[in-house]
């Protein structure tokens, strides 16, 4: 995720870091070139004059730029969506911490000495790794060296076998308030409270999957991406006899344009990646892991995560 102020004045034109420009400047220097052999031929190919007006650019360009929109739009939905569900993990992983600390009786007070022994600290470090576990599963990356020190070694083990790590955790989760419950260690009310704050994760973490795996249909990018292109290096064509020699600046306003609203749909449409438009999952997940952590009195040594060169991942 960019975080930076909006800058003014010239140094809009002359930043890199966060922009498409690096994904589109390739095909957008091949636009450019060929809208200056086209207007340096005058639009004839061979002897043969390629004669266009701007009639069909405009019938054409109006419905692009409204279906661009609109593929943006669903895009920009799929990413607040993804950062609404991750400030609702952030909310019930806080208020699971809270329930556990308050609603469950130990013959013991909380000693971070006690370590995983303690149930208490068991499931609130299991928190801990369920959104670890899910920013990678979202990504689709190695969890289990990152969950080591945060689930007792048979656990640890078992999370070899399962393909749904967060699943498998909050498994675990009710069958440690299940014990709480045999032992009289919580009420049956209460604990009815503590399962609705783990469901409210599940169902967090199972929306996040659904985004995942739902991309925008691909027949509509495909479409788009064909209209997008054919309409940039025809557009050469259109322009060479009315504007002369401005051509390729047009041009490469109008292809930087629609170029760059293709490459922003298609890096938003996945919000859960690396790459630096991304939702900060690192440090929303570091966030959650400090608050947690310092909730059970935890001495630990993390701090929130920074942007680095204008890029908090």
């Amino acid at each position: 995720m960019i975080v930076r102020d909006r800058p003014s004045g010239f140094r809009l034109f002359f930043i890199f870091r966060g922009s498409v420009l690096s994904q589109i400047w390739g095909v957008l220097v091949v636009n450019i070139v060929l809208a200056t052999l086209v207007t340096f031929s005058h639009g004839d190919i061979y002897s043969h004059k390629i004669t266009l007006t701007a009639i069909p650019f405009t019938l054409i360009g109006l419905p692009l730029a409204i279906f661009l929109g609109f593929r943006n739009n669903a895009a920009y939905d799929r990413y607040c969506e993804g950062r609404k569900l991750w400030g609702e993990i952030v909310l019930q992983s806080r208020n699971f911490s809270r329930q556990c600390l308050s609603l469950i009786e130990h013959t013991e007070p909380l000693k971070p000495g006690l370590g995983l022994n303690d149930v208490r600290v068991r499931m609130i470090y299991r928190a801990i790794a369920f959104s670890h576990a899910l920013r990678h599963l979202l990504r689709n990356t190695e969890a289990r060296t990152e969950l080591k020190p945060l689930l007792v070694p048979n656990e640890w083990q078992q999370t070899g076998n399962t393909t749904n790590i967060p699943d498998y955790l909050m498994h675990q989760m009710g069958k440690d308030l299940r014990q709480c419950m045999n032992e009289k260690r919580v009420e049956g009310c209460l604990a009815a409270t503590i399962d609705s704050t783990m469901s409210s994760m599940t169902a967090a973490a199972a929306a996040c999957e659904r985004i995942k795996s739902t991309p925008i249909p691909f027949s509509y990018t495909l479409m788009l991406h064909r209209t997008a292109y054919l309409y940039c290096f025809l557009l050469p064509f259109g322009l060479v006899d009315t504007i002369g020699f401005m051509t390729p600046f047009v041009v490469g306003i109008v292809a930087y344009t629609f170029f760059g609203l293709d490459a922003l749909g298609d890096e938003i449409e996945e919000p859960f990646g690396n790459s630096p438009n991304d939702l900060a999952l690192d440090a929303i997940c570091r966030s959650i892991e400090i608050n947690l952590r310092e909730s059970i009195g935890d001495g630990h040594q993390l701090i929130p995560l920074a942007p680095v060169d204008y890029c908090l991942m």
